[in-house]
């Protein structure tokens, strides 16, 4: 079975075979219901409150401070809207390069009364300071910064934003989806500088799709999205996703483990990688700046990124062309438009984003499929000019 080079860590990672073990039974023998009073119920809730131990130590929070929810948007979700439905409306400050489960959901809160204030960022992706410091004025009520960038890679100052903000009052929320095993992660520090709510995922850390956490600081009033049972300390009705909760736990405890290897190792591909395309003539977007070592943004002149994305796959190299999560919006990349790139440069974007199975044969291979894919797209504009 032919098996594509995978360069698309960014969108979902593979099922660590340890993560699979773990899961397993439970989605076999122990099918009770955590909410059930029997043997098979309480064995389902000990084991959800196991993965809600190893999650927290994962990133020092406190156990009773994750909530678990079906997937990184909805926990997004559940800051912002359930953040705001326990107060007066107001101002919502969120960068311009965030997520759109960040992005559209503020926007929804315009229809009851809210105020959207985008962030402004620089040519690297990062948030601007003055632009920053403007916003502050507004007393925002809920400032929603990410940690890492799903599409460059950007890794934000957050403990330093969260602590300008912080007499200010407002709550203050990150996504750090993309950061988990890929720097160590620290919300107890977060916090105590004024960060309240942070959200992770398991299926960008070798863990299941299905399961994320929204780890949240109890001194926030956030009211649930799904009512119901009760669930998750009322704020995530809903019988739990117990193979996939004890997945995310499995999967956060090697992620915590792996920190201080796993990001060495990508970081000497990512440099490998980032010169064979520089030698190639591509524009590596924020090349210098404080990024991700596993993620790497670029385009060609002159070549759509579909285009460039669709012939890699034929050649046996799957990578991405913008966000995953967002792949039918077929304009530019808003990051991108976000750091002044023109619309032209930005329809060409690709992502390569990588994982702890890639190796640098597996980069050298890619750069030179690379330069004969980009060598005949070349030559076709060429003779189409």
């Amino acid at each position: 079975m032919f098996r594509p080079v995978y360069l698309d860590h960014n969108a979902t990672t593979p099922l660590d075979p340890i993560v699979l073990e773990a899961m397993l039974p439970w989605l076999d023998s122990q099918h009770g219901n955590a909410s059930s009073r029997h043997e098979y119920g309480r064995r389902a809730r000990q084991a959800i409150d196991e993965a809600r131990q190893k999650v927290a130590a994962a990133v020092n929070a406190h156990p009773t401070e994750v909530v678990f929810t079906s997937g990184g948007s909805e926990a997004n979700n559940l800051f912002v809207k359930g953040a705001a439905a326990s107060l007066k409306p107001g101002v919502i400050a969120a960068s311009a390069i965030e997520h759109p489960c960040v992005l559209k959901p503020a926007a929804q809160l315009e229809k009851q009364g809210w105020q959207v204030r985008l962030l402004a960022v620089d040519t690297n992706g990062r948030v601007d300071a003055a632009d920053f410091a403007e916003a502050l004025r507004l007393k925002p009520r809920l400032l929603s910064v990410m940690l890492a960038n799903n599409e460059t890679g950007i890794l934000q100052d957050v403990e330093a934003l969260a602590a300008a903000a912080k007499s200010g009052g407002g709550w203050f929320h990150t996504d750090a989806v993309q950061a988990l095993g890929k720097q160590a992660i620290n919300f107890r520090s977060l916090n105590g500088v004024g960060v309240h709510a942070m959200t992770l995922s398991a299926h960008k850390a070798s863990g299941p799709k299905g399961a994320a956490a929204l780890v949240l600081d109890k001194r926030v009033d956030v009211q649930p999205l799904i009512a119901g049972g009760g669930h998750e300390r009322g704020l995530r009705s809903g019988t739990e996703n117990v193979p996939a909760i004890v997945g995310f736990g499995v999967a956060a405890e090697l992620a915590a483990l792996r920190v201080a290897e796993l990001p060495v190792r990508l970081r000497g591909m990512q440099a490998k990688l980032e010169a064979g395309l520089v030698a190639l003539g591509a524009r590596v977007f924020a090349k210098d700046a404080r990024r991700l070592p596993n993620t790497t943004y670029f385009a060609f002149d002159d070549i759509d990124g579909e285009t460039l994305v669709g012939k890699l796959d034929r050649e046996g190299f799957a990578v991405a062309s913008g966000a995953a999560c967002s792949s039918a919006n077929p304009e530019p990349s808003h990051v991108l438009r976000a750091m002044g790139v023109a619309p032209e440069i930005a329809r060409g974007a690709v992502r390569i984003s990588l994982g702890a199975a890639n190796t640098e044969t597996e980069i050298e291979q890619f750069i030179n499929a690379l330069q004969a894919t980009v060598g005949r797209l070349q030559g076709l504009t060429a003779i189409a000019v």
